[in-house]
């Protein structure tokens, strides 16, 4: 595993790469605090393979290149230098990312880890950097007052890795009826850890794309995410909410966003908007029971009253956070009938 003191001039340093692929030359731009993930990622910008289905080969570096938690700082990396990649695009392999390896244990950070790694300044340059090359295309447009809620995929809204012969057998219980009540205080965006195309494909198999109850305002892919490294966990990929905050600002902030994830790593950019939500598996032996996003529907419509939403905890959503309704002086069975749809109607737990 790469070592966390990393010369800071090593670190900023950055170096202009050669890429060679199907008898073309790429350029991509990187720096010394960059992952091989980050730089797999900037290749994939360019040439549409997937980190995953890449093998970069460069003779002097050997394969190192084939861990993509080594640092480039630590590599006789210089500019100008050419590397060949090997990899297929997914046009020309339609496979679903069930082939790749599920995140199980997954791991929560200490808190002053948690707060070391958002303040880091490598951390803030990547995602500033990130910021400015990854651009958000909006689907629909924000809307003014609005706050917003950003949603993961794999086991949030659907079931991934179970079989079934229609998609629809693996959609999350009452995940229409969560969104729609939702987009009634939310503009909502998708962020997946996969590529566009399978966001794009898997959205609009399971109806969400172009639903006439709600719309989503954008869907953001791996592209989007950053690596971060943490002294105790090593090197990992995160989903920082800045990237979304810097493009649209006068829509969104920290005191206005919400984001659902199942794996709480996702969150460590911005730990005060994100909530680790119960992950929704074996669709075919869950779907009779599994409540999730119909307190989480209640849950949304009543923090959906507050100013600042980074002053919740988050993690305690389904405890501590139910005195929420007593201190806003909300009555769920009152609010009017398009705030929660009948599907979604359930007593809150005293």
């Amino acid at each position: 595993m790469a070592s966390s003191s990393t010369p800071a001039s090593l670190s900023e340093e950055e170096l202009t790469l050669t890429v060679k692929w199907r008898g073309k030359e790429y350029t991509v731009r990187v720096c010394g605090d960059d992952s091989v993930s980050e730089l797999k990622r900037r290749i994939c910008e360019v040439t549409s393979v997937l980190p995953k289905r890449q093998k970069l080969l460069y003779p002097k570096i050997g394969n190192k290149l084939a861990d993509d938690s080594v640092l480039l700082s630590t590599l006789p990396l210089k500019s100008s230098l050419k590397m060949t990649m090997i990899g297929t695009v997914e046009d020309d392999i339609i496979v679903d990312p069930v082939e790749s390896p599920e995140i199980i244990d997954d791991f929560e950070l200490g808190q002053e880890e948690s707060v070391d790694i958002k303040d880091k300044e490598v951390n803030k340059q990547k995602l500033r950097r990130r910021a400015n090359q990854y651009k958000i295309k909006l689907r629909t447009p924000c809307r003014e007052g609005k706050k917003l809620l950003v949603l993961d995929i794999d086991y949030t809204l659907f079931d991934h890795r179970s079989t079934a012969e229609n998609p629809l057998q693996l959609l999350r219980p009452y995940l229409h009826e969560f969104l729609t009540a939702a987009y009634a205080e939310y503009d909502i965006m998708i962020w997946s850890a996969t590529s566009m195309k399978w966001v794009e494909l898997k959205m609009g198999e399971l109806g969400v794309l172009n639903n006439p109850n709600y719309k989503i305002t954008a869907l953001l892919d791996h592209l989007a995410m950053i690596t971060v490294q943490s002294d105790s966990r090593g090197i990992f990929d995160c989903k920082p909410l800045g990237v979304i905050w810097a493009q649209l600002p006068e829509f969104y902030s920290s005191k206005n966003t919400i984001m659902f994830d199942d794996l709480r790593r996702n969150f460590v950019m911005n730990p005060q908007n994100g909530l680790t939500i119960k992950p929704f598996r074996k669709a075919h032996a869950n779907r009779d029971s599994d409540q999730e996003l119909v307190k989480l529907t209640q849950y949304l419509l009543a923090i959906a009253e507050l100013d600042d939403l980074s002053t919740l905890n988050h993690n305690s959503w389904d405890h501590q956070n139910y005195h929420l309704f007593e201190d806003l002086d909300i009555i769920i069975e009152d609010q009017p009938s398009h705030r929660v749809p009948p599907a979604c109607t359930l007593m809150w737990p005293l």
